[in-house]
């Protein structure tokens, strides 16, 4: 049989390898070489208008210790905290409407949740614009009533319900995966015993659903706290993140050693979030066990 085994296992692995080969040299080429290259410049400094002088200095990383740079990422990480928290109270009731709907309606439901990444972010960018400014459909609304025309645009206010409009799939896609493999028994076990509905999704769904709520926070999180075209459009002069300060470094200042120090930074507190991440679900499963 060990034998067996063995032999098995050589024959797959010529198949594999083909398959792996394409799709790892891809990543490697197009992925790992030039996050190598931003990383190495990162250490660097510009010399002129096209050369950069690697020196292995910490000078890069020494600014972004300044004041106003520091703004920048608290501000940051207060958008990307504050999206990821409405984004589930808002997604939460809208998965669990999924999981417990029919089985024609999660179909159609899911399509609406997914219809949004079949247009390019920048059309559906350029959309909320068109209802959010003075002119737009909201202002037209208020107006009716005599409510408006309220700012609605290129402020903070726009910049977060941009950042909402655009990751809730996010956390509603893995909400819902979550919620849709509780044992439902459980559920009515609850109700039975008299907990109540608000009780029982406190205490019985939530607990049960939390590494899928985690995964779901952490995937909305990071692609808020790095979002560049939201802000960018949506926001004023004072709703910049730190996408928009790396942007500027890269094109307008010509800095790509200060540029790359940034990117980096910003890829750090990533790290730190998805370990902090496996952390939670380690000690939970250890708890469990």
């Amino acid at each position: 049989m060990p034998e067996a085994h063995e032999q098995n296992w050589k024959r797959a692995k010529g198949p594999f390898a083909a398959v792996f080969t394409a799709p790892a040299l891809w990543l490697l080429f197009f992925f790992l070489v030039p996050l190598a290259i931003i990383w190495a410049y990162s250490f660097g400094h510009t010399v002129d208008l096209t050369e950069i002088s690697i020196d292995g200095t910490f000078s890069n990383y020494a600014r972004i210790a300044d004041p106003v740079y520091i703004q920048v990422f608290v501000k940051s990480l207060w958008y990307a905290a504050l999206t990821t928290f409405l984004c589930l109270v808002v997604g939460f009731p809208v998965a669990l409407a999924i999981t417990f709907a029919s089985d024609r309606q999660k179909v159609w439901l899911l399509l609406l949740i997914m219809l949004p990444f079949w247009t390019n972010l920048l059309v559906r960018t350029y959309a909320l614009m068109a209802v959010l400014r003075t002119e737009g459909f909201v202002n037209d609304m208020l107006g009716w009533v005599g409510l408006g025309p309220w700012p609605l645009l290129h402020n903070n206010f726009a910049v977060v319900f941009g950042l909402v409009y655009v990751n809730l799939p996010f956390l509603v896609l893995p909400l819902y995966s979550a919620l849709d493999r509780l044992d439902k028994s459980l559920l009515e076990a609850s109700l039975d015993l008299g907990a109540g509905h608000i009780r029982t999704i406190f205490e019985v769904v939530v607990p049960l659903a939390l590494p899928g709520i985690l995964s779901g926070l952490l995937i909305t999180f990071i692609p808020a706290l790095g979002s560049y075209l939201t802000p960018d459009l949506l926001g004023g002069p004072d709703s910049q993140m730190i996408a928009n300060v790396i942007e500027r470094q890269f094109k307008r200042a010509n800095d790509w050693p200060f540029g790359s120090a940034l990117s980096f930074i910003l890829m750090y507190l990533t790290f730190f979030a998805i370990a902090a991440q496996g952390i939670v679900a380690k000690r939970r499963k250890g708890l469990e066990q």
